[in-house]
């Protein structure tokens, strides 16, 4: 069984911890044709041995294509495999004296003191209001997460791939999103949780992202307890 880390913006980990979202659809590094007939599952990777003949190499799971002609590696896993999220987390520490430098001026450098993976840290935790107002607070990117900080395991369930528009009003309910209320022209409206997944993937992916519709990895997963 695989342990991987995955990444989610905070909004998507909010969705996780409320048991809203439990898929999410990455786009696959290498695209198959527009119309190919895409199968996903484990499989033998073609090699070429010494005298230059293919030989069936070892077992993977992902997707092949083109009767297997091109085929490419699932980076998340397979089904039964875990996912643990990355997300961004409060590193709070202080400042200490650590010699002195060339020019004679103290030098200092950082003690930090604890993380937490929380969106507001529970600033109690840490001791008295004295000592938290010693202690400096900043946010460290969700890229630089330790594996022993992440608080949400994920246990993917299934693994398929797509075309991006084929995504259906359920599926972006499982995505974690919610329909929109927004006013256009001063008419208020309503539009469904598949065109505010469309906004989310263009906010996430770029403009244009959506109409791109490239061929994405649907990862369906359910939360571990801890």
């Amino acid at each position: 069984m695989g342990d991987r880390p995955i990444l989610f913006s905070a909004e998507m980990v909010r969705a996780i911890l409320d048991g809203r979202k439990t898929q999410t659809r990455r786009v696959m590094k290498v695209q198959p044709w527009p119309d190919a007939l895409v199968t996903v599952e484990h499989y033998h990777e073609t090699v070429i041995d010494r005298h230059g003949d293919m030989q069936p190499g070892k077992e993977i799971f992902g997707a092949h294509w083109d009767d297997g002609e091109y085929g490419l590696r699932c980076p998340y896993g397979a089904p039964g495999d875990t996912l643990w999220v990355r997300e961004s987390l409060y590193i709070w520490g202080r400042w200490r004296k650590d010699g002195l430098r060339k020019n004679g001026l103290p030098s200092w450098r950082f003690e930090e003191v604890g993380q937490r993976a929380d969106p507001d840290p529970d600033l109690g935790l840490i001791g008295s209001a004295h000592v938290r107002h010693l202690l400096k607070f900043w946010l460290r990117p969700s890229i630089h997460m330790p594996r022993w900080a992440s608080r949400i395991t994920l246990r993917i369930t299934d693994v398929l791939v797509e075309r991006l528009h084929e995504i259906t009003e359920d599926d972006a309910l499982a995505e974690g999103v919610t329909p929109l209320d927004y006013a256009a022209h001063h008419v208020a409206a309503r539009c469904g949780a598949r065109i505010a997944f469309e906004q989310l993937w263009n906010t996430i992916n770029g403009p244009g992202a959506w109409e791109a519709n490239p061929w994405v990895w649907v990862i369906s997963f359910e939360k571990v307890m801890p």
